[in-house]
């Protein structure tokens, strides 16, 4: 899928293993400073029993997302409750807002691991919580490019100043993030997004680990050339380029969490298809959304076909 004619620069640090980007109390973290970008970030949290841990947002504005477990996040003198779940594949969760300039305390009486998103901001908007019964649940694509997205933080879903975040369920053996597609620009079309996948794969039946495949690859102009084998716990910076498939293999259904930021004042999320893949689009309207979806939670939209990833 390559396309670059340029010679393709050393992409190695796009693919990050897990464990291989932990610092302090974080099991992964990616900064813009890290990234050798300007906006996104993600850092994972792991918490034992009856751990706390102090976030202090500086220029960024922060979501709190629990992938397993449940806490409670205080901040600007409001305790929110966020009750999570049990892991990423039991369906959208609860989730908190934190503003930029904000000191926020975090605790959990029954420990867990949580992503805190963020992107860099210029309004300070109010403390909130999202409820995960409000959670826009999408099921795109047809057949083995069925998937399920889960639209939490999404523009026109959820208000903040910069940050986009959602999360996608893929069942085994289904492509996801196809057609592959790119918003590496400024248009009408497109919008100017860095972009992060975190991955969780689940287990099979007696437990064994599972594995993807995610690629990023560049135009003649920006060369980029990733082909990750993800498993989980992974992460994968997408600066700029096509990206996708994300591939699930069979018997390991996968997650991935997309934390996406740009430079523009717009909040969008516009994206254009691979020309030589968007075909795949039109034999949706022909095939049935995967039986298997949704993963425990009822869709709350179905717009088969629509440009998104």
């Amino acid at each position: 899928m390559t396309t670059a004619s340029r010679p393709v620069p050393d992409t190695s640090a796009l693919h990050l293993p897990a464990g291989s980007a932990a610092a302090g109390p974080y099991s992964l973290e990616v900064t813009p400073e890290s990234a050798g970008w300007g906006h996104s970030g993600l850092r994972v949290l792991e918490l034992p029993a009856g751990g706390t841990h102090t976030v202090d947002t500086g220029p960024d504005e922060v979501l709190v997302v629990p992938l397993s477990g449940g806490l409670s996040v205080s901040c600007d003198g409001q305790t929110l409750t966020l009750t999570g779940r049990s892991d990423v594949f039991a369906g959208p969760t609860d989730f908190a807002y934190l503003p930029l300039g904000s000191t926020a305390e975090l605790a959990s009486d029954g420990g867990g691991r949580f992503a805190l998103c963020s992107a860099r901001a210029s309004r300070r908007l109010p403390v909130r919580r999202g409820s995960g019964a409000d959670v826009p649940v999408e099921l795109r694509g047809a057949g083995r490019c069925s998937r399920q997205v889960n639209n939490f933080a999404t523009a026109g879903v959820f208000e903040a100043d910069a940050i986009i975040a959602c999360e996608v369920i893929t069942p085994g053996g289904n492509w996801s993030s196809y057609p592959p597609h790119k918003h590496d620009e400024t248009s009408d079309r497109e919008t100017e997004l860095e972009e992060i996948y975190y991955f969780e794969v689940a287990p099979g039946p007696k437990g064994q680990p599972g594995f993807a495949h995610h690629r990023v690859y560049g135009t003649a102009e920006r060369p980029i050339d990733v082909l990750a084998e993800v498993r989980d716990r992974d992460a994968v910076l997408v600066p700029h380029g096509w990206h996708g498939p994300s591939i699930a293999a069979p018997g390991h259904d996968l997650y991935y969490l997309n934390v996406m930021a740009g430079p523009g004042a717009e909040r969008a999320w516009r994206i254009v298809d691979d020309p030589q893949h968007a075909w795949i689009r039109d034999t949706w309207a022909d095939e049935d959304v995967d039986p298997r979806l949704p993963l425990h939670s009822p869709a709350r939209t179905s717009p088969n076909g629509a440009p998104r990833p």
